[in-house]
């Protein structure tokens, strides 16, 4: 067994890698600055660590990893690699793509040569080390195959010779396994993880964005846990198990468990806004997409044995097969909506969530309709509207323009159609797609 601590930095070492107080923002729809992506955000990245960038969707991970590659300019902050500044595409940093990335007209072989080319590397070393790097990761025999030819396992090998091939000092990935099914990901990430313990891969270190935790745990030196809204570090966890890790070590999973307590802890009472209220929870909070099914389902399986209206959120992913990107939008609605509570990594079902659990459709339908209006402004603001106004409906571009002077037109589009699916399912409202607009015609 290889004990990770062969590849623990020493505190003494310059970093590869510095982010000092790193902020973003978002542009609203007006053009203008919106609410802050990163938020003082700082790291280090040293020799011969993993490192895991771990948060739910929307914490900014995958726009830092952009800024740390020079592919994009932070608003404020900077980043040294190697103590020089940042400005720009860096040479010496590679990155692997969530998507493959690949040209489809081009072979393998021509794929993972394509990088070598710009540099002008001779025609001759670049197609040595283009056959040294496909062997390396396990598609020798596949350099004239074509993109369309091969799996999506296989394509994401491609990107990762792609990568290694020039010799990186620095490995980006940017959740390079969830486009992939389970198994595949497993054997590519089992398969990456040996190259690396034996010291075969032609890098120094590894900076890699996740919203899986048990991939964290198991893949990662240290793991920085980023809050959301705007993304700021929440907790650097030193990951200190040996490799080969077991999944079903008591040590793995109390770090699972402790991970997910951290990432559903309750804000401080500091961090609360005017009456008790967390920040953004107002008009302009931008929602989840979360289907009611989706909602309904939860809320049942938290009901039914084993868990008797409690559940731990690690076990309950397990049983569900979701990650944290999934489960953690549907846990925060159904407490946004007063139907669950969650902390300290569990999700306990409220009175009226269980109420919830036992009642027929119609009540059903009331309820949620209920909670919908006292908990969400923009749907109370939306029926208010409607009940005011003599022909009773009203265009959702009004909405979504108010909507978009706080968030970007991404996020205002997607929490408008979350509204408008939760108030049809609560028959608060009506709403015509085709016209786009709300009306009170039928919604009973």
């Amino acid at each position: 067994m290889l004990d990770v601590n062969v590849r623990t930095p020493l505190a003494v070492k310059t970093p590869l890698l510095d982010v000092k107080n790193v902020c973003q923002h978002y542009q609203t729809g007006s053009g203008e600055q919106g609410p802050a992506v990163l938020d003082n955000v700082s790291l280090a990245l040293y020799e011969n660590e993993i490192v895991g960038l771990l948060g739910r969707s929307g914490c900014g991970k995958s726009s830092l990893l952009r800024i740390v590659s020079g592919l994009a300019r932070a608003a404020d902050g900077e980043v040294n690699y190697l103590g020089k500044p940042v400005n720009g595409p860096v040479d010496g940093v590679a990155m692997v793509f969530q998507s493959f990335a690949l040209f489809p007209w081009l072979s393998v072989l021509s794929n993972v040569e394509l990088g070598l080319r710009a540099k002008k590397i001779p025609k001759e070393d670049a197609r040595r080390r283009a056959l040294k790097a496909i062997d390396l990761i396990g598609l020798d025999g596949f350099e004239s195959a074509f993109p369309k030819e091969l799996s999506g396992g296989m394509r994401q090998r491609v990107g990762f010779a792609r990568a290694l091939v020039v010799h990186p000092n620095i490995l980006l990935m940017d959740e390079p396994f969830s486009a992939l099914d389970v198994l595949t990901a497993e054997t590519l990430r089992t398969d990456l993880l040996d190259l690396w313990v034996e010291g075969r891969m032609p890098i120094k270190a590894i900076l890699m964005v996740t919203h899986n935790i048990e991939e964290a745990v198991l893949m990662c030196n240290r793991i920085i846990v980023l809050a959301s809204n705007p993304g700021r570090v929440a907790a650097e966890i030193q990951v200190g198990l040996q490799h080969p890790r077991n999944r079903l070590d008591p040590e793995f999973r109390q770090l699972v468990d402790k991970i997910y307590a951290l990432m559903t802890k309750r804000p401080e009472p500091a961090a609360l806004g005017r009456e008790g209220t967390f920040p953004g929870l107002g008009f302009a909070m931008a929602l989840p997409q979360v289907s009611t099914n989706t909602l309904a389902g939860m809320i049942e399986e938290i009901a039914a044995p084993p868990y008797h209206g409690r559940a731990d959120l690690p076990a309950l992913a397990d049983s569900l097969q979701m990650e944290i990107d999934e489960l953690f939008p549907v846990g925060e609605t159904l407490q946004l909506l007063r139907f669950a509570e969650i902390e300290e990594g569990d999700i306990k079902l409220t009175p009226a969530g269980l109420r919830f659990a036992d009642a027929e459709v119609d009540v059903r339908k009331k309820l949620f309709g209920d909670h919908l209006l006292a908990y969400v402004p923009l749907a109370a603001r939306i029926r208010l509207v409607l009940d005011d106004r003599p022909t009773h409906t009203a265009r959702a571009v009004r909405f979504l323009e108010e909507l978009e002077d706080y968030m970007s037109d991404e996020y205002a589009e997607r929490t408008l159609k979350s509204v408008v699916n939760w108030g049809r399912y609560g028959e608060l409202f009506a709403y015509d797609e085709t016209t786009e607009t709300f009306s009170l015609e039928n919604p009973q």
